[in-house]
């Protein structure tokens, strides 16, 4: 097995942020679904996945970094080995348990949130988890005793004001309806995880896994929105005497209109910002709207166009 730190192709300095990027990037390129043609690539996933559980993971990645462990997370016998009088006596502790570093979301956690539980399909690599039949390592191994339900897969619209809100309703059965949570900035395709509300099993239930299908652009209140991450796009009409000498205009907004007040000249495409009243955002601030003007010049005026006239006869006589 291969220095966990070359497989993910990071440093030894490199901290817990860039570990878990490169995990997920590399997890990404060469996990099964997205190769299925491609037979070299379910071992590459999991020589990724188990590169991340041995340094992903502050404690077992001081063992490694000590030689307490190898690549694989098996135990290195570094002490007397007639110490404390037992040939085992006074050697290193194993890796312990997945996850006994506390907080550590190990690969197939990750997996789960990027995937939906290997994109609802199971492990590439059976029961034995990201590292099953890689040569022990620190995969779960066989699962033994009673499963959980099936999981089920659902897919769900969610429109912006379900994204404003951060959250939407989904029918799981005939007489049951949940609201699921929505992440702040999601992405189309995105899977959001329900557990214990899939299929009944000698285990309990299984989860289901929701495929948001986002609309990036939809009609609130006869206002066409687009949104742009977390900030919404809208075009504003403004009248030609209000777009000429200044004033107010109302801009939409997903809550309901609001009064903005423009310098006189405005143009059509003059972009004006409403701060805070965008979607939610990953950093936990609210984004905003973008309202770009558009001149409406109404009905024929023809008093308007004859000063129009006179002003162009001028400006033409002045040369």
């Amino acid at each position: 097995m291969r220095d966990p730190y070359q497989v993910l192709g990071v440093p030894k300095s490199a901290d817990e942020k860039e570990i878990k990027s490169a995990f997920r990037k590399l997890a990404k390129k060469y996990h099964p679904d997205q190769n299925k043609d491609d037979a070299s690539a379910k071992a590459r996933f999991g020589e990724v996945s188990n590169a991340y559980e041995i340094v992903g993971d502050k404690k077992k990645r001081a063992q490694f970094d000590a030689g307490e462990i190898d690549a694989e997370g098996k135990e290195r016998f570094t002490g007397n080995p007639f110490g404390g009088g037992s040939p085992f006596g006074g050697g290193q502790r194993g890796a312990g348990p997945r996850g006994a570093g506390g907080g550590f979301s190990g690969a197939e956690d990750i997996l789960s949130q990027m995937f939906g539980g290997m994109g609802g399909g199971g492990s590439p690599f059976g029961g034995a988890g990201p590292t099953g039949g890689m040569g022990g390592g620190v995969g779960r191994g066989p699962q033994a005793g009673p499963s959980k339900g099936e999981d089920r897969k659902i897919k769900l619209t969610v429109g912006l004001k379900d994204l404003a809100a951060g959250k939407a309703p989904v029918r799981l059965d005939a007489d049951r309806t949940v609201n699921v949570t929505i992440p702040p900035e999601p992405e189309n395709g995105q899977i959001v995880r329900l557990k214990g509300q899939g299929k009944e099993g000698p285990a309990g239930r299984g989860d289901v896994l929701i495929t948001l299908n986002i609309s990036d652009s939809s009609a609130v209140d006869q206002s066409e929105f687009r949104r742009e991450g977390k900030n919404l796009r809208v075009t504003v009409p403004i009248a030609l005497e209000t777009a000429a000498l200044g004033g107010r205009v109302r801009v939409p907004t997903l809550g309901g209109a609001i009064a903005l007040t423009v310098p006189e000249w405005s143009n059509s495409g003059a972009v004006f910002r409403v701060r805070g009243k965008g979607l939610p955002g990953r950093d936990g601030k609210p984004g905003d709207i973008l309202a770009t003007l558009e001149v409406d010049l109404g009905e024929k005026d023809e008093a308007l166009l004859d000063l129009m006239r006179q002003r162009a006869e001028t400006l033409d006589e002045t040369g």
